[in-house]
């Protein structure tokens, strides 16, 4: 995924001013590299690697004295503090093993469910609509475009007015135009594009008034 540059900025600044201009909404737009480190994953995964070795173990437990023929040679049949030191030594290698290996960024992103990229990503938009933009208007028309670059995922939250009269499926053609230029490398185009599709629903439902004045700065955040 290229980054964002200026021209990104300019043209996502420019798509803002001109949405806002024929509306009462202020939209907040928030790039970020990813929402989450997902740390925890890796620690799911060596867990359950764990769990796995000794099922295996539990299940063939020739497996156990193939081991421990392989690294001591030929000898008598072990006794049982010697099994049990195995099967903590070998449990052990390979939790730290995939716990090591997970700890490149990479592919800890490549193995974490889908679900759980969306959740985290939600859960971020709406930490980040709550501190950048929930009741900072005086009619409740702010809204949140935020995009998580790394797990190519997309949220847009609504303040109270807005939501109070459109439904999560008011935004899919912004939300579809703004995913299809990200995974065509162009995450700039595809916000300035879902921010000009925000602005004729805002336009439409809450049309500019006179006293309306612009309230949070039209300019892409990127963290």
């Amino acid at each position: 995924m290229r980054s964002l540059d200026a021209e990104d900025h300019a043209l996502v600044s420019a798509a803002i001013a001109a949405a806002e201009a024929n509306s009462d909404g202020e939209i907040v737009a928030i790039a970020s590299d990813r929402s989450d480190a997902y740390h925890d994953v890796g620690l799911h995964y060596a867990v359950l690697v764990a769990f796995a070795t000794l099922a295996l173990f539990a299940a063939v437990p020739r497996l156990l004295m193939w081991w421990h023929d392989l690294f001591t040679g030929w000898s008598a049949e072990p006794s049982l503090r010697e099994t049990l030191t195995w099967v903590l030594m070998l449990t052990l290698a390979k939790f730290l093993a995939v716990l090591f290996l997970l700890k490149w960024q990479p592919l800890r992103m490549a193995l974490t469910p889908g679900a759980t990229k969306t959740r985290r990503v939600r859960r971020r938009a709406i930490m980040l609509f709550k501190t950048g933009a929930e009741r900072r208007t005086v009619g409740r028309t702010g809204i949140l475009i935020y995009l998580s670059l790394a797990e190519h995922r997309a949220e847009i939250v609504a303040d109270e007015a807005i939501t109070s009269v459109t439904t999560p499926e008011t935004w899919g053609e912004a939300m579809a135009a703004l995913l299809a230029h990200v995974r065509a490398g162009r995450p700039g185009e595809g916000i300035a594009a879902a921010v000009a599709l925000i602005g004729g629903v805002l336009a439409e439902h809450f049309p500019k008034s006179a006293s309306d004045i612009n309230e949070i700065p039209d300019k892409l955040i990127e963290l």
